[in-house]
């Protein structure tokens, strides 16, 4: 192991190779690029039940976007709708820092197994909910099996192939992802308008089922046998994961009841907001000292590296602004143009149908050039313009508009799936790749979660301040008073008001709409000029890791794998 670490220092390229004036780097033959490894069925078998698993995740991220409104009502739950999104996104994202840990100590294989069997039974959970309150539990366990989902898949991609053609391979997987996140709202939508919205979760179940399968045939990989029990135990960071997801719901409560049940100066707010970033705080702090042996998220990886920063932060931008616009669609759709859940899922279709194309092409000339900068430069412009162009929407927007306008915002979103994660470890040994997929993964599923609650947190509030401007019916007022707004987003709903009542609600929803729409454009805005300071590092043309798929022949019985003895081909 410890050979292994020193070979990939050697192997990394000198800091010196790359200016400060942000010079491009030589590019690497296409040819050299593709004499890393050989590709074997062994190496194809396992991107089926990794597609699988990672469209699962996407999908019941997003899915619930158009349930939501039938859930909301059906279980009663009022301002509790927020965390029937939230809980998930919580512990999709504060568990997979851990599950980086156990991956580094315990392998791949069955934890990935492990989290696929804990999904599925979040989703029967969630489906056979008879209240809030379960439902929110099954939420819980749900997300706490999608953090390895997510996870795992870039991790094992990255095993199995050098940095350079990571952007090819991983557009495969990152394909299927968005495909999930893009049908999530016409599957939740139809489900809901021709059975019911249980099966948004009983869904998951045969579709586990088949992937658990594929999973445990094919994905037979490496387990390095370097540590007993009770040292892999000491080498898991369980006070830092325990702050992180302390912080994390701290803050989520505060930014759940913001503007919706409480006014933002309320301690109900401020205390667990305050106490959410003084958590974060401490955590960090915690990770850097001597106290902490493994840190969760070694300060080390964002301090030395100027680029993997810049691209974490663009990893938590990118979700952040592909999740805000997936959940306000509907909103437009159902609560402004009057479509039924299902029409409005259909109406989201250009953004499924857009970015898995983008995310191969992106994944691609990434491969080819060596050059990510350019794609990211792009794909955030792409994303100012097509939020920025949201503003104008209204009741009297045509097709053409909400249609191109989402176009726009999915090839942004295409370019930057498929070549964040190989930028993010393009600065670091390959010994580093299991907690920098982790903390690229937990700061993309994080701005997931902001991208829920920011634009909900300024929906909510911006609707009760136009509503009591514009509408004097106490019953309406009701109604929509409370921060429940969001659960009557219906077009049957709206459309059963009077005539003057209705325009008025129609009025309410375009002009909070709106204000979401710019501070979109804002935090776009922002995330477009952090990326120019960017540097491009040359992506490594070969992998050394520990944890690649086993070989036919056996060889090296100084290997403990998980499903076998064998020898790591290391991508073959």
């Amino acid at each position: 192991m410890e050979d292994t670490m020193n070979t990939e220092k050697e192997l990394r390229p000198s800091p010196d190779i790359v200016s400060p004036e942000d010079q491009s780097p030589a590019p690497v033959p296409l040819s050299e690029a593709n004499q890393s490894t050989t590709r074997n069925w062994r190496f194809w078998a396992v991107f089926p039940p990794l597609c699988i698993v990672s469209w699962l995740a996407a999908l019941e991220a997003t899915a619930v976007s158009t349930a939501l409104p039938s859930i909301t009502k059906e279980l009663d739950a009022g301002d509790l709708y927020i965390w029937f999104v939230n809980g998930y996104f919580l512990t999709l994202t504060a568990f997979q820092p851990l599950y980086g840990q156990l991956a580094q100590v315990w392998g791949r294989r069955w934890l990935m197994i492990g989290a696929v069997a804990i999904f599925a039974l979040g989703s029967g959970l969630s489906g056979g909910a008879s209240s809030a309150i379960m439902l929110l539990v099954g939420r819980v366990i749900q997300g706490i099996g999608g953090a390895g989902l997510t996870l795992m898949t870039g991790m094992i991609v990255s095993d199995i192939v050098p940095v350079r053609e990571r952007g090819k391979y991983m557009s495969i997987v990152f394909c299927s992802f968005s495909v999930g996140t893009g049908l999530g709202p016409f599957v939740g939508g139809a489900l809901v308008e021709r059975a019911t919205w249980r099966w948004v979760f009983y869904i998951n179940l045969p579709i586990c089922g088949a992937a658990l399968i594929m999973l445990y045939l094919f994905l037979q990989v490496h387990r390095p046998k370097t540590w007993t029990a009770k040292e892999k135990l000491v080498r898991i960071d369980f006070v830092g994961n325990a702050l992180l997801v302390a912080s994390c719901c701290s803050i989520l409560i505060a930014l759940s009841w913001g503007g919706a049940r409480y006014a933002w100066s309320t301690y109900h707010v401020l205390v667990p907001l305050l106490l959410g970033f003084a958590g974060t705080g401490v955590f960090h702090w915690y990770e850097s000292t001597s106290f902490c042996k493994e840190p969760t998220i070694p300060s080390r990886m964002l301090t030395t590296s100027r680029t993997t920063t810049i691209v974490m932060i663009l990893s938590f931008c990118q979700f952040m602004l592909s999740f805000w616009s997936v959940y306000f669609f509907p909103v437009y759709f159902q609560g402004v143009l009057l479509v039924s859940p299902e029409r409005s899922g259909v109406l989201l279709l250009p953004t499924a149908v857009t970015s898995p194309p983008l995310a191969i092409i992106a994944g691609n000339l990434l491969s080819r050039t060596g050059r990510y900068k350019p794609l990211h430069i792009a794909a955030m412009g792409l994303f100012t313009l097509g939020l920025g162009l949201c503003i104008k929407l209204d009741s009297n927007s045509g097709l053409g508009e909400y249609i191109v306008f989402q176009l726009i915002i999915a090839v942004g979103n295409g370019l930057l799936m498929s070549t964040l994660l190989p930028a993010a470890q393009a600065d670091l040994p390959e010994k580093d790749v299991a907690v920098a997929t982790a903390t690229w993964g937990f700061l993309r599923s994080y701005g997931g979660i902001w991208g829920v609650a920011i634009p909900g947190a300024i929906f909510n509030s911006q609707f009760q301040h136009f509503l009591h401007q514009r509408v004097t019916d106490p019953t309406i007022l009701a109604q929509l008073g409370q921060g429940s707004a969001y659960a009557s987003v219906s077009g049957t709903y709206v459309r059963g008001l009077s005539g003057t009542i209705r325009q008025e609600v129609i009025s309410v929803y375009g002009d909070a709409l709106q204000v979401v729409w710019i501070v979109a454009t804002a935090f776009a805005g922002a995330t477009l000029c952090l990326v120019l300071f960017e540097k491009e590092i040359p992506l490594r043309t070969t992998v050394n890791s520990d944890y690649g798929l086993k070989e036919k022949k056996k060889s090296d019985t100084s290997r403990e794998e998980e499903g076998g003895e064998g020898n790591g081909s290391n991508g073959k």
